[in-house]
């Protein structure tokens, strides 16, 4: 089911964490945040959303990386119900296509609690305070690419850089629904 996000609560501090990547490392907000900022990206291996994006998301980490923006990408999803978004299935497509971001599992569903994320991909852009400075969307496509779509993350992530502030208009991300283990 197609989930739109919410409007960030613009500037509120980005919620710690501590959580293992596909690279055997652990990694806190202080390890992945650039001197300039940082995106964090609520993404998961199955949703079709998410696949269709992530070639752009990659060229996006890349090319903020050379704003001195770091980025991470943190899957939430219950890998039980979901085994395509499972932490050994998220190693593989780490590695399959070279993710330039470390790729965080987030078990407990936690972090993506206190984030307040509800689909995937989500981003959530701060500034190099990591105080919230944009929520939401990729770009203007959704499950097809759109060649001609603004880069709304990278532009608005470029004047955070640059002024501090995102950008006034903030368009929500539409995504697959987080899931949530039920208990």
């Amino acid at each position: 089911m197609a989930t739109e996000s919410p409007p960030g609560q613009l500037g509120v501090k980005a919620p710690r964490f501590t959580l293992p990547a596909t690279d055997g490392r652990s990694y806190t907000l202080d390890d992945v945040r650039g001197p300039n900022g940082l995106v964090v990206v609520f993404m998961c291996n199955h949703c079709p959303y998410v696949q269709a994006a992530l070639p752009r998301i990659v060229r996006d980490a890349q090319d903020l990386a050379k704003l001195g923006i770091g980025t991470v990408g943190i899957n939430s999803n219950d890998g039980i119900a979901y085994p395509e978004d499972s932490f050994e299935r998220m190693i593989a497509l780490a590695a399959e296509l070279h993710l330039p971001f470390p790729y965080l599992y987030d078990e407990s569903q936690q972090v993506a609690r206190a984030y307040d994320a509800v689909c995937t991909p989500e981003f959530y852009g701060f500034d190099s305070e990591l105080s919230l400075r944009y929520r939401g969307r990729l770009d203007a496509s959704r499950k097809d690419p759109l060649p001609e779509a603004d880069r709304d993350l990278f532009e608005a992530m470029q004047q955070i850089a640059q002024t501090g502030r995102g950008p006034d208009t903030q368009h929500p991300a539409l995504g697959c629904s987080i899931k949530w283990k039920f208990e």
